[in-house]
């Protein structure tokens, strides 16, 4: 009888010479190749542009608190106002996607704090009316003391907003966002700051855009760093961030960003058409990265060869083409 062929470190058979192998090596397949996850029925359009719009409100709002801090006023309101759309627009992407209004706010009879999305509804529920008040406030003059605790209210609430989006695709089955669930809310965070820098770039004045400048070199730093740590956990279902139109929209992230912070940090505050030109390329990049990781985690749940990853891990071998 003929031995069993002996397995490398990696578990890859070994052959020898004039040896035929007993057993067909394992093929770990889904049941007739069909995902073995339902991948999420979420519109790209509407969920993906939820992500993008909550985050470049959230993080606008705390830039405006800042700004209005340092005496930027006219950065604070245009921040105030373009928070106030983005979370607007925001709120009817996602009832939109839910197919009917009362559905969003079926959701707000009970709080459910280890429900991502029963936690999200009540951010969005308390930030919205902070944001309003705070950009009416700002904009008709009046009522200054309360225009500026609702500034703080928006702001403390700001940094929720822009990443709980994270915490709520990570907590779902998708390979390609619940293997990164400790670095998602990071690029989240990175992204939403280089929509808002983006913003205040394209709506203040130069002489008052010197923080946005510095929170936009910040922020593509930041979003790359936290790119490659995702991509680093992920091992083979990186492929997903890479490849397709996942991967084209990162790649486009990538080069938008840096050049958006380039632009703004050489730019200073001398040439407005700069600095428009730098904002829109942030504000482009950050969609970008936000469909990005929605098309990945689509990919991820699709293919049934992400969803057996301990089985062909075990087997050192790379992911069913």
């Amino acid at each position: 009888m003929t031995r069993p062929a002996p397995r490398t470190a990696g578990g890859r058979t070994r052959r020898r010479r004039g040896e035929e192998l007993m057993v067909p090596r394992a093929e770990f397949r889904s049941y007739y190749g069909r995902p073995v996850i339902k991948a999420p029925s979420w519109a790209a359009r509407d969920i993906a542009g939820y992500f993008f719009l909550g985050g470049l409100a959230g993080a606008g709002s705390v830039l405006a608190a800042g700004a209005q801090l340092t005496g930027r006023t006219t950065l604070a309101t245009s921040l105030k106002v373009s928070s106030l759309a983005a979370v607007s627009l925001s709120a009817a992407a996602l009832i939109n996607d839910l197919g009917r209004p009362a559905r969003f706010t079926h959701m707000l009879r009970v709080l459910k704090p280890t429900s991502p999305m029963s936690v999200g509804s009540w951010l969005l529920g308390g930030y919205g009316p902070m944001a309003g008040a705070a950009a009416l406030c700002a904009v008709t003059g009046r009522l200054p003391r309360a225009g500026a605790a609702a500034t703080a209210a928006a702001a403390a609430l700001g940094p929720a907003v822009a990443t709980y989006t994270a915490v709520l695709a990570a907590d779902t089955a998708v390979p390609a966002w619940h293997g990164a669930h400790r670095e998602l809310p990071y690029l989240f965070a990175a992204s939403a700051t280089a929509a808002a820098a983006g913003m205040a770039l394209v709506v203040a004045p130069p002489r008052e855009s010197a923080p946005a400048r510095c929170a936009a070199v910040l922020a593509a730093v930041a979003d790359a760093a936290a790119t490659r740590a995702a991509e680093r956990r992920l091992g083979m279902v990186a492929e997903t961030y890479r490849e397709g139109r996942a991967g084209r929209l990162l790649r486009a992230a990538e080069l938008l960003l840096g050049g958006g912070a380039a632009a703004a940090a050489l730019a200073g505050h001398r040439s407005r058409g700069a600095a428009v030109a730098a904002g829109l390329a942030l504000l482009a990049g950050s969609a970008c990265t936000r469909f990005g990781v929605f098309a990945a985690g689509l990919a991820s749940a699709r293919d049934p060869a992400y969803t057996v990853l301990p089985q062909r891990a075990a087997q050192g071998r790379p992911p069913a083409e």
